[in-house]
């Protein structure tokens, strides 16, 4: 059992497996913890451990320098994410040890996690978030002071994990909010990283939050009318279109009632169906364009028939989906340090905002969970434009609902060794695109963005479109 031990920090890994939270899968590894301060101003106060898995390059002769795996959300597991999508990073694995740290607050890492809104509710205003809002907090009273779950904090917690490990120099893979890990902690100690891949970039400069409704309905948009100009699609349901906004004028005047079997326990339920409700299937669907291809169905099914159910448990699924990976508490830290308190009510463009399908309610929710919610520490450079020679692989979707290819595009201006690639179609992350195992693996290999090969992306096409729910045509 190795035991590393630098500074005072000890980290001793064990063989353990990394299981897939469906257990329909696991991958071994070694795991441990790593204690750190909770307040890092307070060494001598709280400690919390980190968990970190490590998973052992298979060539004898691998190179010196990791892969460190970092997280989206924010408030989702690193350790969960690589179970969901372990074989991306096995060609990586033959060369390189892949670390994962569970940040601090997700996971395993003494995880900030309340229980969610009821979805049933067709309603949920201002002051019902709040109440949850300070039900979550005085959940967590007793086991973290939730103001030290910042991204600032974070990234030094990343580095007690690289000296505690041993190793000179890093690589990095952010997806989502895990690309603003991955840019602060290069912030912070420049001379530790040899790479960056980002995934669904989001900027330092950006701020999130005012833009999200308006990425989404243009992602949204941008589904649709690929379904208009898709021979099939368009036979099938028509306007796909004059389906969503009809969908949208139907549930403005009332929201509806129906029973469906929940698709994540097979038991019948009853729910009200409003526009809330619409918003969040729409918005988590055109996250990917899998999910996404089961849009033009589901509305033509509402639109034309009043059949709500196929909408209804995809909003059952989804939620569930993200009710079981995110740790609000931490997800709560990071927005209301980092993005809500830089919203002005300038910013807040409502006449745009009430033409998208979100409308003003994720804007207003967030900052209503933010009157509520303490903010932590932030480094005065945080939002600061990053200059960086270091190299830098971004990754983009042409329909990403969340972090459009733009955030990409203003991150890469200050990398003098950067290479964007977008992906057409795609939506959010690109990790399981087909070969990009291939190409982040060059990537890290030779860490010459300008002579990346990557050719074996050009005739990659969205998943298509379902023309039934039982699937696409054959």
């Amino acid at each position: 059992m190795p035991l590393l031990t630098l500074l005072g920090a000890a980290l001793a890994l064990v063989p353990c497996r990394i299981e897939h939270s469906s257990r329909t899968g696991s991958w071994p590894a070694e795991c441990g913890t790593l204690a750190v301060p909770e307040n890092p101003k307070l060494p001598a106060g709280r400690q919390i451990r980190l968990y970190v898995a490590r998973v052992p390059a298979i060539n004898r002769r691998k190179r010196a320098d990791p892969l460190f795996l970092l997280a989206g959300g924010p408030g989702m597991a690193a350790t969960a994410m690589y179970a969901g999508v372990a074989a991306v990073f096995s060609r990586i694995g033959r060369e390189r040890d892949i670390v994962i740290v569970d940040q601090r607050g997700t996971g395993q890492s003494n995880p900030l996690t309340c229980s969610e809104p009821d979805p049933d509710s067709s309603v949920i205003d201002a002051a019902h978030i709040e109440s949850l809002t300070r039900s979550c907090l005085d959940s967590l009273r007793n086991k973290a002071d939730v103001t030290q779950y910042t991204t600032s904090i974070a990234a030094s917690d990343l580095e007690r994990v690289r000296l505690a490990l041993g190793y000179e120099r890093i690589n990095l893979y952010g997806v989502s909010y895990g690309t603003r890990v991955a840019q602060h902690y290069l912030r912070r100690y420049p001379q530790r990283v040899r790479s960056l891949i980002l995934d669904g970039v989001i900027a330092p400069e950006q701020i999130v939050g005012p833009e999200m409704a308006l990425d989404a309905e243009a992602s949204l948009q941008a589904v649709l009318q690929r379904c208009a100009g898709d021979s099939m699609c368009s036979k099938h349901f028509g306007d796909s279109l004059a389906h969503y906004r009809a969908v949208r004028a139907q549930l403005s005047k009332a929201a509806v009632t129906l029973t469906i079997n929940d698709p994540t326990t097979g038991e019948a339920r009853t729910l009200s169906f409003g526009p809330q409700q619409l918003a969040s299937v729409l918005r988590l669907q055109v996250y990917s364009a899998q999910t996404a291809s089961l849009l033009p169905v589901a509305l033509h099914a509402a639109a034309t028939r009043q059949d709500y159910s196929a909408l209804a448990g995809q909003f059952l699924l989804t939620t569930h989906n993200v009710e079981e990976s995110v740790a609000v508490g931490m997800h709560n830290t990071v927005l209301c340090t980092e993005d809500m308190p830089f919203v002005s009510a300038d910013r807040i463009d409502r006449r745009r905002l009430d033409a998208t399908f979100i409308g003003s309610t994720l804007i207003d929710g967030l900052r209503a969970v933010c009157r509520v919610w303490p903010q932590g520490p932030l480094d005065r450079d945080f939002h600061a434009p990053l200059h960086s020679d270091v190299p830098v692989l971004l990754l983009s979707g042409g329909a990403d609902p969340v972090t459009p290819p733009a955030y990409a595009a203003q991150a890469a201006k200050n990398y003098s060794q950067a290479r964007h690639i977008l992906i057409p179609g795609a939506g959010h992350a690109q990790l399981g695109q087909p070969c990009m195992d291939r190409v982040m693996a060059d990537f890290l290999r030779d860490a010459a963005p300008a002579k990346l090969e990557v050719s074996c992306l050009d005739t990659l096409q969205p998943a298509p479109f379902f023309l039934t729910p039982n699937g696409p045509a054959p």
